[in-house]
């Protein structure tokens, strides 16, 4: 009973303490963070014995865990095999979110899943509904594991013929898990990525279906499964499904063009296949998985203009992928266009926007382009590069895209955390950030007198 009083005394002073699932969705990711970097600081983790400093270390798992791909050291001559494995795991629960595993962990235990679980996974999956959430969690972790098993089972074929069966296997395994959660780690060696299979059909294409599959979004590709019809898909599919297929159509096509007498990229490649596949994957690769077949450095300004916007748009909501998200970009498309042509409501495939998504778009992209321009005015002052690759490095870290125009290793301390601190806050997300941070407000039980004001 004296026992029971005293847990009372010390509990008692917390209990005003509460956290939201915007809170616990941030603070989860900074403790998988902590121990990813605590692992990879370890000595057997590093092959030359020697554990990496604890910057380096907190970026590389920042960079896993946020599934970015940006790396300070390289993955295959730095690394263990321990090493590596960390850094997949990390990958992986990076990817799926850490809340997705406590449910499978809690259903293999036999536990209720109660109200406040299913509020953690619709924020940590970012759904609009609560309804169905266990039951999605299911579905995600199942068709995660086979579309990865799949994936990982082809490139260990085709990369049999280079390394060996046993060697293979695990590259398969990694640069599937690493693909299909948008990361873009690789195991090449020296920052090369897959410049060496521009031209391999095999590789540029699972490793793309990957990352594209994994990039629209869980709740579409369940969509897909349930409807099997177009006519009977959700807005939010159709609305994702044709960005998709614009954005990479978009960026193959802009690339190829802009790209193809360049003698650094597409230039120098022999045939019109490799130049097709290497403009296609780099078209695709931006939103947001973070491989690269064509050397980065050498693209034109306007190869990087076109890049850096659609690493900044990203991918579907609700998957792997980082950015404001496709339909965000849609949505302020299609609000300009109403506002254009004086309409009072935003309609599309006869349906209606809500207000309230709509002030929500603005507030992402706004929010997004503050970060981005902050970040990249303190790198202004802690680094010395072009204007040019300090904007790519900041939108690729924000996008946890990965794409580097060679910055990254040159890095300075401070912009190794200021980085680390971007891609942290592209992976919760920067509402998600700010509603963490933030104070919750009591509605007023009153309303202002509306006046104008003059714009534009």
């Amino acid at each position: 009973m004296a026992k029971s009083n005293k847990m009372k005394r010390i509990i008692k002073p917390f209990k005003w303490v509460k956290i939201n699932p915007a809170q616990t969705l941030s603070l989860g990711f900074l403790c998988l963070i902590g121990l990813g970097t605590l692992l990879l600081m370890l000595p057997f983790a590093t092959k030359d014995r020697h554990h990496l400093s604890f910057i380096d270390a907190l970026f590389e798992a920042t960079s896993a865990v946020c599934v970015t791909g940006l790396v300070v050291v390289d993955t295959e001559t730095t690394f263990t095999l321990f090493g590596q494995i960390v850094l997949m795991v990390l990958i992986q629960v990076g990817g799926l979110g850490f809340m997705t595993f406590g449910i499978i962990i809690a259903i293999v235990l036999g536990k209720n899943i109660g109200l406040k679980g299913r509020l953690m996974i619709q924020e940590s999956l970012n759904q609009l509904y609560i309804e169905g959430m266990v039951r999605l969690v299911k579905f995600v972790v199942g068709f995660t594991f086979i579309i990865e098993g799949i994936g990982a089972v082809i490139l260990a074929i085709r990369w049999s013929h280079d390394f060996g069966f046993p060697k293979s296997l695990f590259y398969g395994l990694f640069h599937s898990i690493s693909a299909f959660n948008n990361a873009g780690f690789d195991l090449m060696g020296e920052f090369r990525s897959i410049t060496g299979y521009v031209g391999d059909p095999t590789i540029i294409l699972t490793l793309s279906s990957l990352f594209i599959i994994g990039g629209i979004g869980y709740f579409v590709i369940l969509d897909i499964f349930k409807k099997k019809s177009w006519k009977k898909l959700s807005l939010h599919t159709k609305l994702v499904l044709l960005m998709t297929l614009i954005l990479n159509l978009l960026g193959t096509v802009l690339i190829f063009t802009l790209e193809y007498n360049n003698p650094g990229t597409l230039g120098g490649l022999s045939s019109l296949k490799d130049k097709v596949l290497g403009a296609y994957f780099h078209g695709v690769v931006p939103r947001t998985a973070g491989f690269n077949t064509l050397n980065l450095p050498e693209l034109t300004l306007s190869s990087q203009f076109v890049t850096i916007l659609l690493m900044f748009i990203g991918g579907g909501s609700g998957g792997t992928a980082g950015g404001i998200k496709v339909t965000t970009f849609f949505i302020l498309i299609l609000a300009v266009w109403t506002v254009l042509k004086r309409k009072e409501d935003v309609n599309i495939m006869n349906r209606r926007i809500p207000k309230d998504l709509i002030f929500r778009a603005f507030s992402i992209t706004v929010y997004s382009t503050a970060v981005v321009f902050l970040i990249l005015f303190i790198l202004t002052i802690t680094e010395n590069a072009p204007l040019n690759v300090l904007l790519f490095e900041v939108v690729s870290a924000f996008g946890t895209v990965g794409m580097s125009l060679g910055l990254t290793p040159e890095l300075s301390t401070p912009g190794k955390v200021i980085i680390s601190l971007l891609m942290f806050i592209g992976r919760v997300g920067p509402l998600t950030l700010a509603f963490a941070l933030a104070k919750e407000n009591k509605k007023l039980p009153f309303k202002y007198v509306e006046e104008k004001i003059m714009i534009g």
